[in-house]
C-alpha cells in the first residue's frame, strides 16, 4: 500500500471514530472541547478629569461624561457604584453625583464600572469642595476665615457645670461665627447706629455702663441691660427657667428673645410702626450685602435670610459667651467639694462662700442662685424680688421682673462693676443689693403695697412682709468678697467675642 493509500484510509478511520461517537462496545473515543465564551472586561476609555465646588453652592457632576468614560468591547450595559472616601452631603446615582456640599476640602471620588459577568474597572479623581468667602475677607480681613473657624462649639466645660441649653438650637462654629457678625453688626437697626454690641460690650461682660442703653434715634431701653455671661447654661424647670429669656421672662428660648430688640420701635427701629421699616426691609437690606449672601451660604448651605435663621445665629453666638476660669472654679476644681474652705480663699472669702448658701445667716442667696452656675431658680409660684421700679418711671412700680443673668462677673478681671444691678439699674453696688436684701422694702401705699406682696417671690415673704434678712456688716463683707471671686478673665478679651469689624 502506498503512502497517499496509508493517509487516506487513516484519515476515514478517524472520521468513522468521530462519527460513531465511541458508543457501545466499539471502543474508546477522545471526546471534543467545547469553546469557550470569551468576555471583554470594561475598560477607562477617558478618565475623569479633578472637579471643583464650594460649600453652599449647589453642583451636579456627569461622570460617565456622556458616555465617555468607560468602554466595553463587548457591548455591555455597564452598572456603576459611586463612592466617597468622606461624606461631605453629596448623593449618587445614574452615574452624576448631585448635592451642596457641606464641608470643605478634598473628596476622592472612586467610580466602578461593571458588566453583566462581573467583570469591572475602577476610575477615581479628586472633588476639591473650596469655601466663597472673598467678600468676607475684604471686610473683615484676618478677623474671620470661614476656613479656620474659631471654636464655639466645643469650649471646655468644667465636669461640675450642667449641661447646656440646646432648645433645638446647638451651637456650631458656623452658626456662631455669622452670630457674630450679627452680633456687631450696625446694618441691624434703622439709621445703622446701634448693634446689639452697642448695648451688651464685651469689656463690661456684655452688658453696659449705663442705668438704660440708647436706641435708635432718641429710643431708650425699657430696662437695664443684662450681662450674657453664661447665658447657654443654668437651671431649667417646669415653668420656666434659664431657657426663658429677658427679665420678665417674655421669650420662652434664646433664638425668640434675639430679634425682638431688632423689631423694638426703641432699640433697633425696624418695628413696622407709624411708617418704620419692618423685619422684612432688614432682610431686604442684609440680602444687598455681599457677606451676607456667602455666610448664609456656608452656615445654612442656601442664601436664603430669615428671621428664624437670625435668631438661631445670634443665640449660638450669645449661648457661647462663658466664663469658668475664676477663682471660684479654680478653688472648686481643687476640692471637688463646694462646702470644704478652698485653699486659694481668704478666710473672709471662704466665709462668705458659707454665708452665700445659707451657712450663719437667715440668708440663703443659693436657693435662688444655685451654684456652681449661680443662674436664677425659676418656676411656678415664682415672683421678683422686692427691686420694683420701673427704669423709665421714677414714681411707677414694675413687679414682672422673675428672671436675672448669672452672678458669675458682676465685677470684671479688675474688680470694677459691670454696670449698676438689677432690672432698673437702681443698686450702684454690691454692697448696695446686699442692703436692699437685709431690709427688703415694701411699698406704704395702695394699691401698690398689694401688688407688691401678691407677686414677690415667696422665698423672700414672710407672712404679709418681705422677710428681713438683717444681715451684719461684716456678713455682707463676707458675701461680696465671695461674689467677687465668681468673675474671669478670658471672656472681656478672647477675640471670638470681639467685633469683627
Amino acid at each position: 500500500m502506498t503512502d497517499r493509500s496509508r493517509f487516506i484510509a487513516t484519515l476515514f478511520l478517524s472520521s468513522a471514530l468521530v462519527a460513531c461517537g465511541g458508543g457501545g462496545d466499539s471502543g474508546t473515543t477522545t471526546p471534543t472541547t467545547p469553546v469557550a465564551n470569551t468576555n471583554n472586561a470594561p475598560t477607562v476609555a477617558s478618565a475623569m478629569p479633578d472637579q471643583s465646588g464650594d460649600v453652599g453652592y449647589d453642583l451636579s457632576i456627569d461622570v460617565t461624561q456622556n458616555g465617555a468614560t468607560f468602554s466595553d468591547a463587548d457591548g455591555d450595559t455597564l452598572t456603576l457604584n459611586i463612592s466617597f472616601d468622606r461624606d461631605v452631603g453629596l448623593s449618587a446615582g445614574n452615574g452624576t453625583i448631585s448635592g451642596t456640599p457641606n464641608a470643605a476640602g478634598d473628596v476622592i471620588v472612586t467610580v466602578r464600572a461593571s458588566d453583566p459577568s462581573g467583570a469591572s474597572v475602577t476610575d477615581s479623581f479628586t472633588l476639591s469642595v473650596g469655601i466663597n468667602q472673598d467678600a468676607i475677607l475684604s471686610t473683615f480681613g484676618a478677623n474671620i476665615d470661614l476656613a479656620a473657624l474659631a471654636d464655639y462649639a466645643n469650649q471646655p466645660v468644667p465636669d461640675y457645670i450642667g449641661p447646656a441649653l440646646v432648645n433645638g438650637n446647638p451651637v456650631t462654629d458656623k452658626g456662631a461665627t455669622l452670630g457674630r457678625v450679627l452680633f456687631y453688626d450696625r446694618n441691624l437697626s434703622i439709621d445703622n447706629s446701634i448693634a446689639c454690641a452697642s448695648c451688651h460690650v464685651q469689656a463690661n461682660g456684655f452688658s453696659d455702663l449705663a442705668t438704660v442703653s440708647n436706641g435708635v434715634g432718641s429710643g431708650e431701653t425699657g430696662r437695664h441691660s443684662m450681662r450674657l455671661i453664661n447665658g447657654g447654661f443654668g437651671h431649667d424647670g417646669p415653668g420656666g427657667g434659664a431657657s426663658t429669656q429677658f427679665w420678665d421672662q417674655r421669650a420662652a428660648t434664646h433664638a425668640e428673645q434675639e430679634t425682638m430688640p431688632i423689631q423694638d420701635a426703641n432699640e433697633h427701629g425696624f418695628s413696622g410702626q407709624n411708617g418704620a421699616p419692618d423685619f422684612d426691609d432688614l432682610i431686604t437690606k442684609l440680602e444687598g450685602i455681599d457677606y451676607y449672601e456667602e455666610l448664609f451660604r456656608f452656615t445654612f448651605l442656601d442664601p436664603d435670610i430669615t428671621e428664624a435663621r437670625i435668631g438661631q445665629a445670634l443665640a449660638q453666638f450669645t449661648k457661647s459667651i462663658q466664663s469658668f476660669d475664676s477663682r471660684f472654679d479654680d478653688g472648686l476644681a481643687q476640692t471637688g467639694n463646694i462646702n470644704a474652705n478652698f485653699p486659694n480663699f481668704t478666710a473672709q472669702e471662704n466665709q462668705g462662700k458659707n454665708n452665700f448658701r445659707g451657712q450663719g445667716t437667715g440668708l440663703n442667696c443659693s436657693a435662688c442662685h444655685q451654684p456652681p452656675e449661680f443662674t436664677i431658680q425659676t418656676g411656678p409660684n415664682r415672683g421678683h424680688n422686692g427691686v420694683v421700679g420701673d427704669a423709665q418711671d421714677p414714681l411707677g412700680f414694675d413687679f414682672t421682673n422673675t428672671r436675672s443673668p448669672s452672678l458669675r462677673d458682676l465685677v470684671d478681671a479688675n474688680g470694677q462693676l459691670n454696670g449698676p444691678l438689677m432690672h432698673d439699674g437702681s443698686l450702684p453696688t454690691i454692697r448696695a443689693m446686699l442692703d436692699h436684701y437685709s431690709n427688703i422694702p415694701t411699698p406704704g401705699g395702695e394699691p401698690a403695697r398689694t401688688q407688691f406682696l401678691n407677686t414677690l417671690d415667696p422665698r423672700l415673704r414672710d407672712g404679709n412682709q418681705a422677710e428681713q434678712f438683717n444681715l451684719t456688716d461684716a456678713e455682707k463683707d463676707a458675701i461680696e468678697a465671695f461674689l467677687r471671686t465668681l468673675s474671669g478673665s478670658n471672656v472681656y478679651t478672647d477675640p471670638k467675642w470681639s467685633d469683627p469689624f
